[in-house]
């Protein structure tokens, strides 16, 4: 049971990571309008790398050399950031950040069934079901009979982004081997990207041929960097410092702010405007968020226990 609490200072750095977090969906709305996904996500990646690793070295850490981490390191990178980065990037040239953003917050209902199957200590309970029937139920409201009249991009670019939200719920399960594997956070946060890189470069020159693209203006190279050292390499570091804190089941509480600051930035910076069913799923959603996490509903319980006494 995580019975770490969350002080001044830990909400604060949560509300930021959620900033950030939220922020690489505005990033991406911005930069795909110059830049295809192969290109952003490499860009991405490969920028990270480089900041993680400096840090790293800041820390007087150093990278493993043997052959096991890096397969962790290569298996991480693949789940938790070549296949979701490229399937967002790729849904936001149809779909709006915000909507987007909300769809990946349907990670976690995702994590619950797929741990259930993969681990002996984390199985389904009455809680948990009944958090992922209400969730799929506002993902339905979201992109249901209505967005099959629609084009077939229309269709398919929310469920790449809840193809980004089920590839990071097995990413979860994965780098819980990392713990066994007794490595410091950061050098995993620095594998990963570092391997993300190594694998998504030809990829992209391959796919993308970068070289023949026109010259991207400063809001896509501001956005590019933004993604990188704001929403991957800065958030890594606040991510960890917060887990190390607050502990897991308080970082988790992230999930519920990352939709509402993606939402903001999406509205005040490239005027998106969601419809009435994203707000409907997007409550649902945090309904079935509420039941899986537990707190809230024990909160409600000694609530109503403390108004009958």
């Amino acid at each position: 049971m995580d019975t770490k609490r969350m002080g001044r200072a830990e909400w604060s750095m949560l509300c930021v990571l959620s900033l950030l977090w939220g922020g690489s969906f505005l990033f991406n709305g911005i930069a795909v309008k110059e830049l295809p996904p192969f290109t952003i996500v490499t860009l991405r990646v490969a920028l990270a790398a480089a900041a993680l690793l400096l840090l790293v070295r800041m820390m007087g850490l150093r990278m493993p050399l043997d052959r096991q981490s890096w397969r962790a390191f290569f298996g991480m990178g693949l789940l938790n950031n070549i296949i979701p980065f490229s399937l967002i990037v790729w849904g936001q040239t149809e779909i709006a950040s915000g909507l987007a953003s909300i769809l990946n917050a349907t990670t976690p209902l995702f994590t619950v069934i797929v741990a259930h199957f993969l681990t002996t200590d984390e199985k389904m309970t009455a809680n948990r079901l009944l958090g992922v029937l209400v969730g799929f139920a506002g993902v339905a409201i979201m992109i249901g009979p209505a967005a099959l009249s629609g084009s077939v991009g229309h269709v398919l670019a929310p469920l790449a982004v809840l193809g980004a939200a089920i590839s990071y719920s097995f990413a979860g399960i994965f780098g819980r081997r990392f713990r066994r594997m007794g490595l410091p956070p950061m050098i995993p946060a620095a594998g990963q990207v570092c391997a993300s890189t190594i694998l998504l470069l030809p990829v992209t020159l391959l796919v993308d041929h970068p070289w023949a693209l026109p010259m991207p203006g400063a809001a896509t190279w501001g956005a590019i960097f933004g993604i990188a050292l704001l929403s991957s390499a800065l958030a890594y570091v606040l991510f960890f410092r917060i887990l190390e804190t607050a502990g897991a089941t308080n970082l988790s509480l992230v999930t519920f702010l990352i939709p509402i600051s993606a939402i903001l930035l999406g509205t005040v910076v490239l005027g998106e405007r969601l419809e009435a069913k994203h707000f409907a799923g997007m409550a649902l959603i945090a309904v079935g968020l509420a039941a899986i996490d537990g707190r809230p509903m024990e909160w409600l319980r000694r609530r109503a226990t403390t108004t009958r006494t």
